[in-house]
């Protein structure tokens, strides 16, 4: 048994609270990704090629970390998938 936690939590407890931080965690950055698009729509027609794609590039990589929080651990030990 783990020093981290009283010896009445149970695995599943621990378990359904790691889920619980990881969906919140997926909120946040999702909401973070909507709030930087949203603010960033009205820049582009005014903004040079690679802010735009920096922009882009960190909305994909904020949504595939998102989509990761809940995917679990991956098999093949990968990252996540590069935007590019």
């Amino acid at each position: 048994m783990s020093d981290k936690y009283p010896s009445g939590i149970t695995n599943e407890m621990r378990q359904a609270m790691d889920t619980a931080l990881r969906q919140g965690l997926q909120s946040d950055l999702r909401t973070l990704a909507a709030n930087i698009r949203a603010d960033a729509e009205g820049r582009y027609a005014r903004a040079e090629p690679g802010w735009r794609a920096g922009v882009e590039w960190t909305l994909l990589w904020i949504e595939n970390t998102a989509a990761q929080l809940t995917e679990g651990s991956s098999a093949d030990g990968r990252q996540g998938v590069s935007p590019e």
